[in-house]
């Protein structure tokens, strides 16, 4: 190992060291003010809630509400939207990328349906697939679908141009430039796509389960809303947030052993 070498290694170790620090420092921070500026009352400690009281919060739903069936219920959820939702997006992606006619047709289309509220159209899904789970993915799917389509289908579209000609040169078919080029050329679009996508589908399960659910963290976000019990409000949003983390750093771990 050349003496350049271990410099950039270490100056890489002592960054990323650094950003761990501060990341640290900033949600420690932030927690200790939310907790300081609510004991004192700076901050209405009923609306605002505070560290303390999530906490004590959280243990409570855990020992009387049954909270890790709640969280499994909205993981399930949006697993089961997520893994559809990125599985239509890609086909459907291909189709359009592989036929520039039908793209032109749907387009408008596809932009009229992304900027369309997807919760307006709440009471038409729970009336047509019943307030149920299947209710739930149909919403989350709404909201995650098309933007994961618009997504990959423009990762697919900025392709170096001379290196599909390249290709063409050498009497390559339409599947072969498809699966030896454009898929592989569009892994980084894809993996954003994917983490675009999780989160997406989380906003569309939680919308989901304020609408027609029984178990959730929606649901107990709901409930505390109801019987104004804050608390159990802000807690919902904190898991909401771990979740989302953890759903996150998953799909970053997958896109470091694919771009590999």
């Amino acid at each position: 190992m050349s003496k350049e070498h271990k410099e950039y290694l270490k100056k890489y170790k002592r960054e990323k060291i650094i950003v761990i620090f501060f990341q640290i420092f900033i949600l420690v921070g932030f927690l200790v003010l939310w907790e300081v500026l609510s004991k004192y009352e700076i901050i209405n400690p009923f609306i605002f809630s505070s560290p303390s009281r999530i906490l004590t919060t959280i243990k409570n739903l855990y020992l009387n509400y049954d909270l890790i069936c709640h969280i499994l219920t909205t993981l399930y959820e949006t697993l089961i939207a997520f893994i559809l939702g990125i599985t239509l997006s890609f086909i459907i992606a291909i189709i359009l990328y592989e036929f520039k006619t039908l793209n032109k047709i749907v387009d408008p289309y596809l932009t009229m349906l992304n900027s369309l509220p997807k919760v307006a159209l709440g009471p038409l899904i729970i009336i047509i697939s019943g307030a149920n789970t299947k209710s739930i993915i149909v919403m989350a799917l709404l909201i995650n679908l098309i933007v994961g389509i618009m997504s990959i289908y423009n990762g697919f579209n900025n392709i170096d141009k001379d290196l599909i000609k390249l290709f063409k040169t050498f009497n390559a078919s339409r599947l072969d430039i498809l699966l030896k080029l454009t898929i592989p050329a569009s892994y980084k679009t894809i993996i954003s796509s994917l983490k675009l996508n999780i989160s997406m589908t989380l906003i569309g399960v939680i919308m989901g389960e304020f609408l027609v659910s029984k178990s959730g963290i929606g649901y107990l976000i709901i409930y505390g809303t109801q019987v104004f019990n804050l608390d159990m409000v802000m807690s919902g949003i904190v898991l909401l947030v771990i979740i989302s983390f953890v759903l996150y750093k998953i799909i970053t771990y997958i896109e470091k052993k694919l771009l590999k």
